[in-house]
Parts: structure tokens; sequence; C-alpha cells
């Protein structure tokens, strides 16, 4: 059991929306590298989808030999794997965005991290046979409700390229941290995809379709897409891989401090390779400092923890910032990239904070 303890007493979600559930982690005040589930955000779409019995049967069928369903029996007996994967959504800081963009204004704590539990979706398409000229594997999920700007009921169903799906580390969940996936996080069953905005391992999983085209659905090709213009939808393409990115957890936005040493600290996670390096800067992007990765050689899906030793001894107002780089030579800009529908923000992180 993974458990994570608070001496000063436990932080709670930060909410954004209520119809549907949308709350961030408290990600300043995360001590443990595993988050619970009581503190892992909670994005959606739609409300909480109602399952029946049918929840804990899984059909895979479409392009493929065998079409067959599995139930949660058939799952357990099968090999499994534990892998710790960084959760974020694409629209992780879209708050800091300028010019702003409509959406839920998630400022830094739309980001989790746990051991996920389950078979390998490799395995399952290894079973049932997939065809040749098989081109998407289609994930629909229970919960479904009204795309406002379609007028029209829908699922939430997205898809992943057959060499994705493939992968061995893409996984049908079905425990995180060593207990049943909690209901709000999509219990019995999940995709989980890592290295991929969160978008991508969906919830309440209710079939899988192996096509032979290219997936449709409005999660596909209207949301979770980048849209770098306001006027028009050239130049668009979409959401996939997590940027490099980090986060200051400590000290605090807008904290005033005493003269003297103080540790800032904070994450940082790719979705590409490693993280290879973190720096910070206490004069606005003036000089850079290298902070110490406490966990490097950890899980390669995972954040990395770092920290640096700031001597503040002259009283004044600072700037603080830090920025990741991965092992594909991929660094935090100091702008984000502006996209119409604000995802994947990435911009080094800033705080400001007082010595007195």
């Amino acid at each position: 059991m993974y458990k994570t303890s608070y001496p000063y007493g436990k932080p709670s979600l930060v909410v954004r929306n209520l119809m549907p559930e949308n709350k961030e982690t408290p990600i300043e005040f995360l001590e443990d590298h595993v988050v619970d589930n009581k503190l892992f955000y909670r994005r959606n779409h739609f409300l909480y989808p109602q399952l029946t019995n049918e929840g804990f049967w899984l059909p895979i069928n479409g392009f493929i030999h065998s079409p067959a369903l599995f139930s949660m029996k058939d799952l357990l007996r099968l090999p499994s794997k534990t892998i710790k994967v960084v959760m974020e959504c694409a629209g992780n800081k879209r708050h800091f965005f300028e010019p702003k963009v409509f959406g839920e204004q998630w400022e830094k704590g739309a980001i989790s991290q746990g051991y996920w539990k389950g078979v390998p979706l490799k395995s399952l398409l290894e079973l049932v046979g997939v065809k040749n000229g098989a081109k998407e594997v289609v994930f629909e999920g229970y919960d479904y409700g009204e795309k406002t700007n379609l007028d029209q009921v829908v699922p939430f169903s997205r898809s992943l390229p057959l060499e994705k799906a493939m992968h061995p580390d893409t996984i049908i969940a079905y425990e995180y941290n060593q207990q049943p996936i909690g209901f709000q996080h999509g219990y019995p069953l999940r995709l989980i995809v890592p290295q991929w905005y969160a978008m991508a391992s969906v919830k309440w999983l209710k079939q899988i379709t192996v096509v032979d085209n290219e997936f449709n659905g409005p999660f596909q090709t209207d949301d979770y897409v980048y849209y770098p213009k306001n006027d028009n939808n050239s130049d668009s393409y979409p959401v996939t891989f997590m940027n490099v990115n980090s986060t200051i957890q400590k000290p605090l936005h807008m904290q005033i401090l005493q003269t003297g040493k103080h540790i800032i600290k904070g994450i940082a996670w790719t979705g590409k390779g490693i993280i290879s390096k973190v720096e910070i800067s206490i004069n606005n992007g003036e000089s850079w400092h290298k902070a110490i990765i406490v966990n490097q050689a950890m899980e390669p899906y995972g954040w990395v923890a770092w920290r640096w030793e700031w001597s503040a001894l002259d009283r004044g107002e600072y700037t603080i910032l830090s920025r990741a780089a991965d092992s594909l030579n991929r660094i935090q800009p100091l702008l984000p990239f502006w996209n119409r529908k604000g995802y994947g923000y990435n911009a080094v992180d800033k705080i400001k904070v007082k010595i007195e």
C-alpha cells in the first residue's frame, strides 16, 4: 500500500467546476512521489457514468480475426505489469496563457502520478488477432453527454495509432497504488498510455474497436487538437506526447520570506526521453543555476523531484524561474506556444517572492 504522510495537515483538491466535476491536485503541497486517490486531480467532460455489471466485461471487436469478450477474471488471470506514470491533463496551466483562452482554467494542479497495474493491451490484441491493414484502435468510455458545439449526445471516445496501442507499456489497468481504481478515475477498467497527455487514457472502458481507417470522433478531431491560429484551422495538429515541463512547489507564489537559506524545490517531467537537467533563476532569467535532481534514476514515466539551496541575503522582491530539459534536447521555452484551446502549456515556471 502506498501512503502519503502530511504532518502539518492534509491538503485538499482545488475546485474548478462541479458539474461536471473538475478539481486540481494541490501540487504545491505534495511531499511524496505518489498521489493517492483522494488527491488525484479529476477531469471530466460529462457527469459520472452509471455503471452496471456490463462494466466488468470488456469487448474487443472490429478489424480482428476473433472478436472476444474479456471478463475481469480473464484479465486478472493474464500476465500483468505495474508502471509509475505521470498523468497530466492537456489543459494543465491553461490559466497562464496570454491572451486568455476559453476552457477550464487549470493552474498547476491538473497533474498527478502513481502506480497503475494492468494487462498490456498488446497481449489482448494478440489474443484476438489484428488483421493486416489495421490502422488504429478506438477506445470508448461509459461516460457520455451533450457536446455543446455539436448539439448532440456523444460518448467520450478516442483512438491510438496501432503502433502506440501495441507498445508493451500501454495497459488496461484495474489497480491504482495497489487498490482498485477509484470510481472517479475510471473504475473498473482504464486505459493507461504513458508519455501522452491524459486525454488518451480513456476512463470507464466500455469497448475496444480495431479499425482500418482514421477515427474522427469529436474528442479526436475537434478537441485535443492544437489550433495555432485564431481565425481558422490551418496548421492544426493533434495533441499527443507531453511537453517537457516543470513546476516550482516551494516557495509559494507571492510568499514573504526572511533573509537566510531557503530550499527552492519542485518537479519536472517529459513525454519523450527522460529529464536531463533542471535550472533555477532567481533574477527573472538573467542567470541560471543547476538544480539537484533527487530521483533521476527512477521509473522512466514518472516525474523527477529537484531542489536548489538559495542563500537569500538581500531584501527585496525576486522573480524565480525553473526550466527543465530532457534527453531529446527539448527545453522549456520562455514563452508558451499559444493555441486557441489552450493545450500543452510548458513555458518556464515563474513565481515571485519577497525577502524581508
